[in-house]
């Protein structure tokens, strides 16, 4: 059964991250693309949530964050290559939101190797 890195790890691999999605016993987890909405709009991955890298800082933690009392959700970022990503991942750490990856490649790498039907620009 394939499982979450470790909190150590800032990156998660697209191929660890479609191995997460295929196993039905695999950890759930909310996978989130900081890209903007024209990008978002060209292409997805199924069943991301689009929260802007721009907003962030506004939205991030009344949609990521968990409330008091209740128990975090992982959460997997993914961007164009994987740089605005890794901001977002940090941003979530230092707000305490520990398990949470950046997706190395961002979804241009996810259409490389994982993907093909999901266009490249």
């Amino acid at each position: 059964m394939p499982e979450l890195p470790s909190s150590d790890e800032l990156e998660i691999s697209p191929a660890e991250v479609a191995s997460l999605r295929k196993d039905t016993d695999s950890p759930s987890f909310r996978l989130v693309d900081c890209r903007e909405e024209d990008e978002f709009q060209l292409c997805k991955i199924e069943g991301a949530e689009l929260i802007p890298l721009s907003r962030f800082g506004e939205l991030a933690p009344g949609l990521l964050l968990p409330a008091e009392g209740e128990s975090e959700t992982p959460v997997i970022v993914y961007c164009h290559h994987g740089m605005r990503s890794l901001h977002a991942t940090l941003f979530l750490r230092e707000r305490g939101l520990s398990s949470t990856w950046s997706m190395s490649g961002g979804i241009d790498q996810w259409s490389s190797e994982i993907d093909p039907k999901v266009p490249r620009y």
